[in-house]
């Protein structure tokens, strides 16, 4: 389909009445636009769709064992996210590292990295500012001692659990960038999954410099879709201020707990401009 604007012709990719998936509009004076117009995408979320955030973990945070550099700005960003999802009724899934204490990848065993996210420890909870919702799926991973298992799908019943609640696109977010976000990402496109980096969610370690942009180009080289906040419909409303504590999500991941509390109004307007990351 081709646009007709201002005596020049643009592509439009996609209708933007289109459904459940990406919608492509036609808007002037847009951000990263080339000359005064551009094709805006913007992702209208469904049931098909599933934001899975990995691994924001304490011990990842400042102050943690293993911590990913200004990790913890992520949350806000994903608990915007986790807004949108939760409003369209969309599928959240929450990653985390549940070693055991002898895990493979520990410094004492012959791996690069000090203990972290050992398992019932203060350093394995999610971080206490993310608004995990009531009905968020946990997926504990790199369980086995002798598993690295960086990818959420490494040894886990995520991929079934996708499959079996008819998601076909994921959006992924969280830490780190060059480890297990990568690796998660990389894993959902050899599954078939559309897979979109929420580029403005994700923070890396950047253990050699260079190594967060290397970890980018090879997912986005693998199929992957880059996203921010500014690619979403804007949300009308907030959901409840507040949910039910984390750790009972942790014990039971799949109970959908029904509460009454008055939402906060979001006020209108377009996303402001975040970080987003480039290594």
């Amino acid at each position: 389909m081709l646009l007709l604007f201002s005596g020049k012709v643009y592509p439009l990719l996609c209708p933007y009445f289109n459904g459940s998936h990406a919608t492509y509009s036609f808007v002037e004076n847009s951000t990263n636009c080339l000359g005064e117009s551009c094709l805006k995408k913007e992702y209208a979320i469904s049931k098909e769709d599933a934001l899975i955030i990995t691994d924001v973990q304490n011990d990842f945070c400042p102050g943690g064992a293993l911590p990913v550099p200004e990790g913890d700005q992520v949350i806000p960003i994903l608990n915007d996210y986790i807004k949108i999802f939760k409003k369209a009724n969309a599928r959240i899934f929450a990653t985390r590292d549940w070693h055991p204490p002898n895990h493979i990848s520990f410094k004492a065993q012959g791996g690069p990295w000090p203990p972290h996210c050992v398992q019932q420890s203060e350093g394995a909870k999610f971080h206490p500012d993310l608004k995990l919702p009531s009905g968020t799926t946990i997926i504990s991973k790199a369980t086995d001692p002798l598993r690295e298992a960086y990818s959420g799908f490494d040894g886990t019943e995520l991929a079934h659990t996708l499959k079996t609640q008819g998601v076909t696109r994921v959006f992924v977010g969280g830490l780190a960038t060059d480890y297990c976000v990568k690796n998660t990402v990389l894993d959902a496109r050899k599954m078939g999954f559309e897979t979109m980096l929420l580029l403005d969610a994700v923070r890396g370690i950047n253990v050699e410099l260079g190594d967060v942009r290397k970890a980018i180009a090879e997912m986005i080289k693998n199929g992957a879709e880059q996203a921010t906040l500014e690619d979403f419909p804007e949300p009308l409303e907030a959901p409840p201020a507040e949910d039910p504590d984390t750790e009972l999500l942790e014990k039971k991941p799949l109970t959908r707990v029904e509460t009454k509390k008055k939402a906060r109004m979001r006020p209108r307007g377009r996303y402001k401009r975040v970080r987003t990351e480039r290594g």
